[in-house]
């Protein structure tokens, strides 16, 4: 609870309204870690969407590349803009101050982002920024009222608009202006981009998937084993 309180800080502007979670409810997403492809597409919208302001900085990009299949050749030409060495950590070189100045706070690091969040509420969260007029960056979210963070992702998504209730409380989003992706496809990115974040959070987690199975067959054969010799040294008891 100190962990998600002091991201819900830092996520704040001074001089913001405080941001606040709402009630809205979360659309379900299925990740899957075994799918390699998925996690590359992800990769590149993080690396073009995310990493100018917000930094990975417990991941390394020749460790990103070997989990996810991607040469250090494609690293070097696609991947590294804010860094020179493929064993460089992903931080960002936007100064902490200016990004301050722009936002009201520094973006947080997402190395984590993922255990203090559920893929859900991020998958949620990224289709549910819509315009809005009187805040700071022009952008508020559905999900996270008042958040400092400007909506990155319109160009593809396109333009939301909020639909009100009675109560003047947002009851759904509406597009107004299309992006460059139709719903379906910018959702599709977005599952991607939440399963790279997943990844992201606990890399160790494919290679827990790979040796579970190697585990569970280990354990079939052994009970197939202990049931034969169980057999065996019962059959002159009876």
């Amino acid at each position: 609870m100190r962990k998600l309180a002091i991201v819900l800080m830092l996520m704040t502007g001074a001089g913001l309204a405080q941001a606040a979670e709402t009630e809205a409810a979360l659309d379900r997403v299925r990740i899957d870690l075994d799918n390699t492809a998925s996690l590359q597409r992800g990769a590149g919208l993080f690396v073009n969407y995310c990493l100018s302001c917000h930094s990975a900085q417990a991941m390394r990009y020749n460790r990103m590349g070997r989990d996810l299949g991607i040469t250090d050749a494609l690293l070097k030409s696609n991947v590294l803009w804010a860094s020179d060495k493929v064993g460089d950590r992903m931080t960002v070189t936007m100064p902490a101050g200016k990004a301050e100045q722009w936002f009201g706070v520094a973006p947080p690091d997402l190395s984590t982002i993922a255990r203090l969040r559920k893929p859900e509420w991020l998958y949620t969260y990224l289709r549910s920024f819509y315009v809005d007029e009187q805040a700071p960056t022009g952008w508020n979210n559905a999900v996270f009222q008042n958040v400092a963070m400007p909506n990155v992702l319109h160009e593809l998504q396109g333009v939301q608009r909020p639909a009100l209730d009675e109560a003047g409380k947002v009851a759904g989003l509406e597009l107004a202006q299309p992006g460059t992706l139709s719903s379906s496809e910018f959702d599709a990115a977005m599952r991607d981009l939440t399963a790279f974040l997943v990844y992201l959070s606990e890399p160790a987690k494919l290679e827990r998937y790979g040796i579970g199975f190697w585990v569970l067959a280990f354990l079939v054969v052994l009970a197939v084993l202990s049931y034969l010799l169980k057999k065996e040294y019962w059959r002159d008891v009876h």
